[in-house]
């Protein structure tokens, strides 16, 4: 099969914001986890050498302003496609919308469950009209915002259309007010869109990689997080500090085990919640979906991430590759999955290549 891998690579992001700042003359000093989103050369180069040991013809496409043309040309019989892109809620969606412009068969979930999602607001709002369990917020677009007198504090502050912790810092965890305007203000600032204030659930965080579709939607080993091997003094989350300053490969942090070390009635319990949250969403082929307990060790939403990361190594502490290793797929099996459900969905298993 012919298969375009279409990616956002860390230079990529840089070059698409120093275009933008160019063009409006608006260059700032960033702040440290402004590309952390992007994938590196050897994640961008593993991802292609797995599906070329599969067998597939592969072509690996910067999901950058000539995309569109790129794809046209190359006519590929499916795209696998993990780019984020950087502005806008929408960002995620830029691929699958051109696909689908262009007729290309395509993996992951369609443009607007993709926009929905990373809108952390939108996401939780649609959940919540469903009745699933999602802890409390308030969207914030400014310091000066009455709620946060009587907000249940501790809470949690983050931007509201961001992923891979991006903006979500120690600091962001506030047990005042005060302390929430002065995080608040500077994330305003910093990201340039709303923010969130959550409720911070004072139990269990999990992390749980789903793939398939319909009834034949699959949970892989949940993936439980002990924070106790974080600093002395650090707070319970899986923070930018976390994930990207203290969890390193040459040190890794020891706080996953999966799966999970959990009673049997509990694993049942977020299978559902997650099951429930992907189809309420209509997420599509893949998806991981964090998820921590409250005070009566009942299930939350926390967020849905229907572009999971796939960084290779196993001391990255990729979660969605944690999960389908413990699974038993290999790195490479783990893709070629995800695309056989992908083209099943669009039928092109049926019919043996192009559709």
């Amino acid at each position: 099969m012919k298969l375009v891998v279409t990616y956002s690579s860390k230079d990529g992001l840089r070059r698409e914001y120093e275009r933008r700042a160019c063009r409006y003359g608006s260059v700032v000093e960033l702040p440290a986890d402004y590309f952390a989103e992007g994938d590196s050369p050897e994640t961008i180069q593993t991802v292609l050498g797995a599906f070329s040991s599969k067998g597939h013809e592969v072509i690996g496409l910067e999901a950058d302003e000539r995309v569109g043309q790129n794809l046209l040309e190359a006519a590929p019989d499916m795209v696998f496609n993990i780019a984020e892109g950087l502005y806008g809620d929408s960002r995620e969606s830029y691929v699958p919308t051109i696909c689908e412009h262009l007729g290309l068969a395509y993996s992951g979930s369609d443009p607007l469950t993709l926009a929905l999602c990373l809108n952390k607001a939108r996401a939780k709002e649609i959940l919540s009209f469903h009745g699933i369990a999602t802890p409390r917020f308030y969207v914030i677009t400014s310091v000066e915002d009455d709620r946060l007198c009587d907000f249940p504090y501790p809470g949690i502050i983050k931007p509201i259309s961001e992923g891979s912790s991006k903006g979500i810092f120690e600091d962001s965890v506030v047990k005042q007010e005060a302390a929430a305007r002065v995080s608040i203000g500077k994330m305003l600032t910093t990201y340039d869109q709303a923010v969130i204030i959550e409720e911070f659930l004072p139990g269990q965080e999990f992390t749980v990689a789903v793939w398939g579709n319909g009834p034949e939607a699959e949970v892989l080993p949940i993936i439980g997080m002990n924070f106790d091997d974080l600093p002395p003094g650090a707070n319970g989350i899986y923070s930018y500090e976390a994930k990207w300053l203290w969890d390193v490969p040459e040190k890794p942090l020891q706080i996953f085990s999966c799966p999970a070390d959990i009673s049997e009635a509990l694993r049942q319990k977020i299978e559902m919640l997650v099951l429930r949250t992907c189809a309420v969403l209509q997420v599509r082929d893949w998806g991981r979906i964090d998820v921590r307990l409250d005070h009566a060790s009942q299930p939350h939403i926390l967020e849905v991430n229907p572009l999971p990361g796939i960084l290779p190594k196993p001391e990255d502490n990729s979660c969605f590759p944690k999960a389908a290793r413990t699974a038993g797929y290999s790195y490479a099996d783990m893709l070629e999955h995800v695309v056989q459900i992908a083209m099943k969905r669009t039928g092109l298993l049926e019919c043996g290549g192009r559709a």
